[in-house]
């Protein structure tokens, strides 16, 4: 069969004059429209929005837990397949004779910046620690929490969820949108990368929800990454000020308050959007050179005061053990236990309980994997502990596989959601970074090298964290401070204290940048991506998206409640649409290569700029 010429002719209509002159209309109509509702039902029934999001999250958990789980996991099989393919590696994202705009060197600094930032500021010891209490081979009861031999677990774990599957997320995005840009001139928008599947489909309405979906992750997922950075901000001005009103002490571990957050984020997103305002050329690039110099700062601090022996070790070891279970990390999905089946893995001795009793096990033993044996078996019922500590073992036991189900929804599959959410904002950037790059350059350069990175910070500060655990040092206490407070707590065990009030300073500081940086970033994206891929959009729309941005996650911040759970709710619903797409996206590329592939041999010519009506 003869192959035709691909399908280039992708239009997206935009105003010529008014308010939104440069814009689609119904992209930005939508995308608008659909935040402001949002923002509303938050702010009117922030109580009724909060148990909604739950209730939805959980469902979809239910149900599209294991989706996620693999679809991810192929997103990384299939990229190292195609890089280390001769014919696929070779193809260079540009025309014959493009070469890369940026340096090796200012390529990478760029691409880290965009995909991490304030994640690692917050995630860098959190994870670790977080994981070393509690990850799969604590909640199958293998070993036992906050051991040297939990260790292994936690790094596995961290490693994954910071290392060629998060990264594989965002090249999966970028190289699809780098790919049809360079390669054949195409519009630099989300319904680009699905052309070799819908064709011309992709000038209808369809193309215009596909966008939408990919404005709408974007903000979720830089609203998340936000939300987290905020909490960790108002812990650090915490630390250095001292003021009360900043926490809230009614929980297990003191916690940013609510007024506290709310306050950091208006200073937060009223810093982006004037950042935004003047643009990638001053306020994002001066605001990423410093980010730069503080984390080198910081790190350099850990490797010099830390347990840089003890990180270095744990590095070597985590790294060998990942590529091991790579694959089992890739598709081993769980699947949610249901009553029926916990009741059919009791030992006979159970058969006795009553109805009500069981229903209490049963929520205790497959849905809480945060908690362990000891405390299952002290809140049992009265007549489940009369049964004896083997019979609890073996009733404990049967809820294994609802565990390990709850532990991956609440965690693994959260960083997966927040990545996908993410990788509009990042794969666009990483798009706009890369022309002139073979695809195997940019698979292993913005999915191997940022991985290591990435497992060098999370060993250094979290190794550190977690050594001086097991030394006695901390004493319980970065394990008992919150999330957003661990970095802090570590920092104070491990530095003098004039040496720590300097270093928690340059800390809100560079949580500060990385914030605004991700906030201006993604607020410049959003309005690329609704205008058909235009690089310069209009000031007033920048203003705008950062005041809804602020707007929804302020909400979100209230509903349910307060604190972060509604916003993670909402992020994980609003991903899961972008990953079909992104699954859409994996096929497209596939197609399109092969096909790209069969029209080199045929001497079939794809003219960049040059709208081709056929696939």
């Amino acid at each position: 069969m003869a192959v035709k010429p691909p399908f280039t002719d992708v239009d997206i209509n935009t105003q010529d004059s008014g308010f939104y002159e440069g814009y689609s209309l119904p992209i930005a109509l939508i995308s608008k429209i659909s935040m402001v509702v949002l923002v509303l039902w938050a702010l009117i029934w922030p109580l009724g929005a909060g148990t909604a999001l739950s209730s939805w999250n959980a469902s979809l958990l239910n149900g599209f837990n294991g989706f996620y789980v693999i679809a991810v996991g192929c997103f990384a099989v299939f990229l190292f397949a195609i890089a280390l393919i001769p014919a696929t590696g070779k193809r260079l994202l540009g025309q014959p004779g493009d070469t890369p705009e940026f340096s090796n060197f200012s390529w990478f600094a760029m691409m880290f910046g965009a995909g991490l930032g304030v994640g690692l500021m917050t995630f860098a010891t959190a994870e670790p620690v977080g994981l070393w209490g509690s990850n799969p081979l604590t909640v199958d009861g293998s070993v036992t929490p906050n051991t040297e031999e939990a260790l292994t677990g936690a790094y596995r774990y961290t490693f994954a969820h910071y290392g060629f599957h998060a990264w594989a997320i965002y090249v999966v995005t970028g190289l699809s949108l780098a790919y049809y840009a360079y390669t054949r001139g195409m519009p630099l928008t989300i319904r680009t990368a699905l052309t070799p599947l819908i064709g011309k489909w992709a000038n209808s309405p369809l193309g215009h929800l596909i966008d939408v979906l990919g404005v709408v992750a974007t903000i979720l997922g830089v609203s998340v990454t936000i939300g987290f950075g905020v909490a960790q901000f108002v812990d650090g001005v915490y630390q250095v000020t001292g003021m009360a009103w900043l926490q809230d002490t009614t929980g297990d571990a003191p916690a940013p308050s609510t007024v506290g957050l709310l306050v950091g984020l208006a200073i937060i997103m009223g810093l982006s959007i004037v950042s935004a305002v003047s643009g990638v050329g001053r306020g994002v690039k001066y605001l990423s050179n410093l980010n730069l110099v503080l984390s080198v700062i910081l790190l350099l601090t850990f490797v010099i005061f830390g347990s840089f022996l003890f990180a270095m070790t744990t590095y070597a070891t985590a790294f060998a053990d990942y590529v091991f279970n790579f694959l089992s990390l890739s598709f081993g999905a769980h699947s949610p236990q249901d009553m029926a089946s916990f009741t059919a893995a009791l030992p006979e001795a159970a058969s006795a309980l009553s109805a009500e009793d069981l229903s209490a096990l049963y929520a205790s033993a497959s849905g809480n994997p945060w908690g362990s044996f000891a405390s299952f078996s002290e809140g049992a019922p009265a007549a489940a502990q009369g049964l004896g500590e083997e019979t609890l073992t073996a009733i404990y036991a049967a809820g294994t596989e609802g565990r390990l189900f709850s532990w991956q929804a609440g965690w693994t599959t959260f960083y997966w959601a927040w990545w996908i959410a993410f990788s509009p904002f990042v794969g666009l950037f990483l798009a706009r970074i890369s022309r002139g790059r073979t695809v195997r350059e940019f698979v292993l350069g913005a999915v191997i090298a940022p991985s290591l990175v990435c497992w060098a910070w999370m060993t250094i500060l979290g190794g550190t964290a977690i050594d001086l655990e097991l030394s006695g040092v901390a004493d319980g206490a970065i394990i008992a401070a919150s999330n957003s407070a661990k970095l802090f707590v570590t920092m104070e065990a491990m530095l003098p204290d004039a040496l720590y009030g300097i270093l928690v300073v340059m800390c809100v500081i560079l949580i500060m940048t990385f914030l605004v940086t991700s906030a201006d970033s993604g607020i410049l994206v959003m309005n690329t991506i609704m205008s058909g891929g235009a690089e310069e959009t209009g000031v007033f729309h920048r203003i705008i998206w950062g005041v809804i941005m602020m707007l929804l996650i302020g909400t979100l911040l209230v509903a349910g409640g307060g604190g972060l759970s509604a916003l993670r709710n909402a992020m994980i619903i609003g991903a899961l649409p972008f990953c079909i797409i992104m699954v859409g996206m994996m096929l497209s590329l596939a197609k399109a290569m092969w096909n790209d592939h069969r029209r080199d041999k045929a001497g079939v010519a794809v003219d960049a700029g040059q709208a081709q009506p056929a696939e």
